[in-house]
């Protein structure tokens, strides 16, 4: 690829003011919804509105200062173009917007981003609302205080979409939950709609689309890449006027996805039922034992398989972790260090063995070493109501609802039923349904996915069982954890910029 230059393992460093943008979303938002009246009814009709289409020449040309990872300064002049909506017809404009960066000149030398690849990097947390329409050019500071991921794509001469979206708490004044599921999703497969519809005049290669997120971002960064041109998805694009094209994405990039929610429960127990939470206190063993003991058939129900350990249930699941993530993971740590360093480490650690070049170690062992929990039982279906997960899936003038059997049935005796709506809203919510029981053609076929071995906001084997089903459908899957790392972490993103460029060819 011609753009590589720049490539050269991009991270950390804060990036200096931007200057001069255009007119942001809420302006936008009048607009759209005068146009969005004349529009048809469905997804072609709305596409052919003056309102989804991009203004090529509507950009301010600000410049920021963004550092490698080698401590390397570059100079970035950039086009910035501050979007208004991506649908014609957006429940709340100041949501579903984005903002689209544009490399021109890196270092002095003018660089031509028309076939580069496209970043589309969400900012969502927690499954709440995210806007950019306040953004005054793109995001420089990531997590942690290190450059964002955007600007290091961007300083690799890559194009940055970064797009909104509605999130499980935004209310009207009547009491309406607007942005529950499935709207986050819909809204990013709007925004990738946007974006196609707009080839040639958002420059970029609309076939190189990869999409990254962390944490509920991850997960519908994977949802995304998984779910690709979906019919399940239509008429909620259609209601929104999301433009008439593909919404299926190249490649994926998934950050501690906090994804395959209906199973969490279960899987977070099976991982973590063990470990104290941060006070010393054990949760609930019997409802820790009775959702860990059912983990074990959803399991059986995924069949998934493994090199070397073949169907992963929940008698080998632990080794299949240990051996193909945990201790690789432990082994680079180790490996990077001194060698006094090292010794060091080991002599605070030792249930880990080293022995050439190689750490080992019990899964029982590991989770000693992990230590606390975060999460209650049940940690994402709470009996209250009151976990986001349960906001997530409210509905209408109700904040929260149960989404599992389990919690609804401890809550409410066993006679009770979900609403009737919750199980075709956790087919929608969930990449594992896209992979497994309705096997999509249309999904991204390469994918980077990442997590710490400390993140106790989710169970380990949500992002084990997703790699491995990938792998398994003959995906390009680029999995790792980091040792001793807690939620969010990134520790390579230099390493993913420079996979973006070698996946995009």
């Amino acid at each position: 690829m011609k753009r590589r230059a720049v490539v050269m393992g991009l991270t950390a460093a804060a990036a200096v003011p931007t200057v001069g943008f255009a007119s942001g979303a809420r302006a936008a938002q009048a607009t759209q919804a005068g146009q969005a009246g004349q529009a048809g009814s469905g997804a072609s009709s709305a596409a052919s509105g003056s309102s989804l289409v991009f203004d090529p020449d509507a950009y301010t040309e600000p410049a920021i200062t963004i550092k490698d990872t080698d401590g390397v300064s570059h100079e970035v002049v950039y086009r910035f173009y501050k979007g208004a909506s991506y649908v014609a017809k957006p429940v709340d404009a100041t949501y579903q917007s984005l903002n689209v960066s544009v490399p021109v000149k890196i270092d002095g030398k003018v660089v031509d981003a028309t076939d580069a690849p496209i970043l589309l990097a969400n900012a969502i947390g927690g499954y709440m609302p995210s806007s950019v329409a306040n953004n005054t050019g793109i995001s420089g500071s990531g997590m942690g205080g290190g450059t964002s991921r955007q600007a290091l794509a961007l300083a690799a001469g890559y194009v940055v979409v970064e797009p909104g979206a509605r999130g499980r708490t935004l209310v009207d004044s009547a009491g309406t939950y607007y942005g529950t599921a499935p709207a986050a999703i819909v809204d990013l497969k709007a925004a990738v709609r946007y974006v196609k519809f707009n080839k040639g005049r958002i420059p970029g290669n609309v076939r190189r689309i990869v999409s990254s997120g962390v944490s509920a971002g991850g997960a519908l960064s994977s949802l995304l890449g998984a779910s690709g041109d979906s019919p399940l998805y239509a008429p909620y694009l259609k209601a929104i006027g999301a433009a008439d094209a593909s919404d299926a994405i190249f490649a994926v990039g998934a950050w501690c996805p906090i994804t395959d929610l209906e199973h969490s429960d279960m899987a977070y127990e099976w991982c973590w039922g063990g470990n104290p939470l941060a006070s010393g206190a054990q949760v609930d063993q019997t409802i820790s034992k009775e959702l860990k003991a059912s983990y074990g058939d959803y399991l059986a129900s995924l069949g998934l398989r493994a090199n070397g350990f073949g169907r992963l249930t929940a008698r080998n699941l632990d080794e299949y972790l240990v051996k193909t993530h945990l201790e690789p993971s432990a082994t680079r740590y180790l490996a990077a260090l001194s060698d006094a360093d090292r010794a060091t480490y080991l002599a605070a650690n030792t249930f880990i063995t080293w022995s050439g070049g190689k750490a080992t170690f019990s899964w029982a062992d590991f989770l000693t070493h992990v230590g606390a929990r975060k999460k209650n039982a049940p940690s994402f279906d709470g009996f209250d109501l009151a976990t986001g997960e349960n906001n997530l899936f409210g509905t209408g003038t109700t904040k929260a609802r149960h989404f599992t059997l389990y919690s609804l049935r401890h809550e409410n005796g066993s006679s009770a039923r979900l609403d009737a709506d919750i199980p075709a809203k956790l087919d929608l919510m969930n990449p594992m349904y896209h992979l497994v029981e309705d096997v999509n053609g249309n999904r991204s076929k390469h994918w980077w996915i990442r997590l710490g071995t400390k993140d106790t906001d989710t169970s380990l084997s949500v992002a084990g069982n997703l790699s491995a089903r990938l792998t398994s459908l003959g995906d390009d899957v680029d999995t790792a954890y980091y040792w001793d790392a807690g939620h969010g972490a990134d520790e390579d993103p230099g390493d993913f910029i420079k996979w973006m460029a070698e996946v995009s060819g």
